[in-house]
């Protein structure tokens, strides 16, 4: 059923959309890890500021060997498997120790700028980049002329002729 409104949205939208097409399979995908996923690791989703965010999953009990952190495009996926012999010799196991998958999609402009492990938590950082052609001009001046006809816009880092 999500699949069909998804692909309801699109069919209605997509000859006035250019472009968005990969915002659209981003969501769908969203939508069906959503609907199959488990709540286990149990995560946080941090925005420590405007371009930097934080992901915190807890997974007490798993070592760094035990978890593996991979970007394949736009899609961070995080799995953890425990040894076997992880649970030998426990006398009553109230820890999780059970194997996981959990996966985001990133926009394109989200980079991940590493992992630690800490007291059971795993925590990756991440930090939106931005183009220099696309940061705003805070202190920049515009000035307009006109040159034969022609009005000349410029902001001091670029200029138009219109």
């Amino acid at each position: 059923m999500v699949n069909t409104i998804f692909d309801t949205v699109w069919r209605d939208i997509s000859p006035f959309a250019v472009g968005f097409d990969r915002t659209f399979d981003a969501l769908s995908i969203m939508a069906n890890s959503k609907s199959q996923s488990v709540n286990y690791p149990p995560y946080n989703i941090r925005k420590v500021s405007d371009e930097k965010y934080t992901i915190e999953l807890a997974v007490a009990g798993f070592d760094e060997e035990d978890i593996d952190v991979e970007v394949e495009g736009e899609s961070l996926t995080i799995s953890g498997n425990r040894p076997e012999d992880a649970s030998e010799g426990l006398v009553h196991q109230g820890l999780a120790a059970r194997s996981f998958i959990r996966k985001f999609v990133l926009s394109d402009d989200m980079e991940i700028k590493g992992a630690a492990l800490s007291n059971g938590m795993l925590y990756i950082g991440m930090e939106r980049f931005i183009p220099e052609h696309r940061r705003p001009i805070n202190d920049a001046t515009c000035t307009m002329t006109i040159d034969k006809g022609d009005i000349i816009v410029s902001s001091g880092i670029n200029e138009a002729r219109i």
